[in-house]
């Protein structure tokens, strides 16, 4: 006769109650805001593998998820392709992108190499912005909506935008995990740590990171796609601007940098609280009340947990398996 222990079925529970929501309850603002947590819980693991495990700081992850969106949203409004085909083919192109990036950035360190993502995200808003024949400019493309469509991802409710995003995180988690065991998670901490002492020891760290923005390119890429079939409209200072950039990095500083789950909390926090405070506070006579309460919160959480809340969540899990009883299975 086994035990089965509360850190071993703990998590199957956790994820049968999240896969069980949609079937109980129909609520469009709570099921709008577990979508959005699924989304930017991916785009900060992505921005996490290469951000937190390789310790490089790029605050110009829109410029992946611009492509995405643009990319597969283009494709189908002016040739009719699938956005399960455009979805590939933006990633292939932030992919190329990002090889193109890496080979002109990587060997710069610090604030430098935050600078020129910064650089890269808004020359490629402005290229958006100055192709109106291709992109339509700065106005933006709007997706025509056709019905329930799974070949066209286009759906009426929010049951199936939901499984689709929270699919898409769990298989960036899954990403972050074979990255952090495999041989390249461990370069990646080691120029994370010191750079110069990894290239000593024989790696190539600009290689190194590339590779790890290969993967971190493709996952924020078909976030970007997901994005753009969910709300139907996109438009270049939203999907390649600075203030996503940084809303991704952000997911992954504030829930724990270098973990597998820390961009899943960090996104269940800062989502929750961004859209509470809009629906409560969006309409109050006192303009811009929510932006208030919400930096507030988040300075709070920077202040108290620097290293981000994966630390406490570990601290009150551990609490919790220590409390729960455990399963006897013959």
């Amino acid at each position: 006769m086994r035990a089965l222990t509360p850190r071993a079925y703990l998590p199957g529970l956790a994820l049968l109650l999240v896969v069980a929501i949609p079937l109980v309850t129909a609520d469009a603002v709570l099921l709008n805001i577990l979508i959005l947590i699924f989304l930017f819980a991916t785009l900060g693991g992505a921005w996490n593998i290469l951000g937190g495990y390789g310790g490089q700081l790029s605050l110009g992850h829109a410029t992946y998820f611009g492509l995405g969106a643009y990319g597969s949203t283009l494709l189908l409004v002016d040739f009719g392709i699938s956005p399960w085909l455009g979805a590939l083919a933006g990633a292939a192109a932030a992919m190329a992108l990002s090889l193109v990036l890496g080979l002109s950035c990587f060997r710069l360190r610090g604030p430098y190499f935050a600078i020129a993502t910064i650089g890269v995200a808004e020359i490629m808003r402005l290229v958006v912005i100055d192709l109106p024949d291709v992109t339509q400019g700065a106005r933006g493309v709007t997706l025509p909506f056709v019905g329930q469509s799974w070949a066209l991802l286009q759906f009426r409710g929010k049951t199936e935008y939901y499984y689709l995003a929270l699919g898409l995180m769990l298989a960036t988690v899954a990403a972050t995990v074979l990255v952090a065991r495999s041989a390249l998670g461990y370069r990646l901490r080691a120029i994370g740590q010191s750079e110069d002492a990894a290239g000593a020891l024989g790696h190539d760290p600009a290689w190194t990171k590339q590779m790890a923005n290969f993967v971190s390119a493709f996952f924020t890429a078909i976030a970007g796609t997901f994005y753009a079939q969910y709300f139907y409209y996109i438009e270049p200072n939203t999907v390649f601007g600075i203030s996503l950039s940084i809303q991704i990095a952000l997911v992954a500083i504030i829930g724990g940098v270098g973990t597998v789950w820390g961009p899943v909390l960090g996104a269940f926090i800062l989502q929750s609280v961004a859209q509470l405070t809009q629906v409560f506070l969006g309409s109050s006579r006192f303009g811009g009340l929510q932006l208030l309460v919400y930096g507030v919160l988040l300075v709070a959480v920077i202040l108290v947990q620097p290293r981000g809340v994966i630390g406490l969540a570990r601290r009150v899990y551990g609490a919790a398996c220590g409390r729960l009883p455990r399963w006897s299975r013959g």
